[in-house]
């Protein structure tokens, strides 16, 4: 009896000790689920750490930023608790992310495009500064030409770059010829030969000035103008609403003859608007038909190979039966 009681006694203690053995077993396992150490996050990159963290189960809580010149901007550069250490899950890691170096290098933009200048000031920590211009034989429109403070200057981050940028070529420059008392088609040649382009015709009725001549221009004679400048004419001929016909008028073009294809251009100036009816290329001979609205200031021009041939106005074929030839 005394012995199988031992033996109770024995079995019970083996019970208590593993049971008290697999209790602190399980006890330090789920301790250890939820525990994990801290990972190094000091010259990381600010997403890159957030990244690590997130797979741990770990918060970033960012507690400021600061210049730092030993630590690459956006990079952190202080962590609290320090890497090694053992914490719960979900718990912060307070870090401080670098601003980068206050001391910067001034970058070479000088031949960019002012676009790409910009973009790459402010990816450095530059703000712009005066933006001027000037005409540039060498460099095309909108290319830096200089900038101050000039390139591999340093200088502290915020600072502002000034860039001088090109307008490209200057443009030719002519005189603006004197129109008034010319007939509209001789105007008009005058025009071209100076590399000016015709604006806007409008008529008026003046009984004591001569009849269909330019009496006013826009810009007037004299002054400095550019290639392609537009010149608005005023002519001296009968209203329009004395002479109205309504409809369409149809023209006919003949290409002068010859061996090779001619570049024929016609443009037609009706109500206020310039523009281009025809622009190919053609045989000599080759005939072109073609409707215009029949208004006293519709003007059609036609250019062959890059010359005015021939210019007509309607204001003198409202009184004739079309098709009119512009040969």
């Amino acid at each position: 009896m005394r012995r199988f009681f031992k033996m109770a006694i024995l079995i019970g203690v083996f019970v208590g000790i593993a049971g008290l053995s697999a209790y602190l077993t399980l006890r330090l396992i789920i301790k250890s689920e939820d525990m994990v150490v801290v990972p190094k996050l000091v010259g990381k990159d600010a997403v890159y750490a957030l990244d690590i963290l997130t797979d741990l189960g770990l918060n970033i809580k960012v507690r400021g930023f600061e210049y730092m010149d030993d630590v690459p901007k956006n990079h952190i550069a202080y962590q609290e608790p320090r890497p090694g250490a053992e914490i719960k899950k979900n718990r912060d890691i307070q870090v401080i992310v670098s601003k980068g170096s206050k001391i910067l290098v001034v970058p070479n933009l000088v031949g960019m495009d002012i676009r790409q200048a910009y973009i790459i000031m402010e990816e450095n920590g530059f703000s712009r500064g005066v933006l001027s211009r000037t005409f540039s034989e060498r460099a095309a429109m909108d290319e830096v030409i200089s900038q101050v403070p000039p390139p591999g200057t340093v200088i502290t981050r915020g600072n502002s770059i000034d860039l001088l940028c090109s307008l490209g070529t200057q443009p030719i420059t002519y005189k603006m010829p004197y129109l008034n008392g010319l007939a509209l088609e001789d105007a008009i040649l005058v025009l071209e030969r100076a590399h000016l382009g015709l604006g806007q015709i409008r008529s008026v009725q003046k009984d004591d000035l001569p009849k269909d001549v330019v009496i006013e221009q826009d810009p007037i004679s004299g002054c400095q103008v550019t290639s392609g400048t537009l010149v608005n004419l005023i002519v001296n001929r009968p209203e329009k609403s004395r002479i109205l016909d309504y409809g369409l008028s149809l023209f006919h073009h003949r290409v002068y003859e010859g061996f090779l294809k001619k570049h024929i251009r016609i443009r037609v100036n009706a109500f206020g608007v310039l523009y281009d009816l025809y622009d190919v290329f053609l045989p000599p001979g080759e005939e072109i038909w073609f409707l215009t609205p029949k208004d006293p200031e519709t003007m059609v021009f036609v250019h062959q190979d890059g010359e005015l041939v021939s210019s007509h106005s309607l204001f003198m074929d409202l009184m004739k039966p079309f098709p009119v030839n512009l040969k």
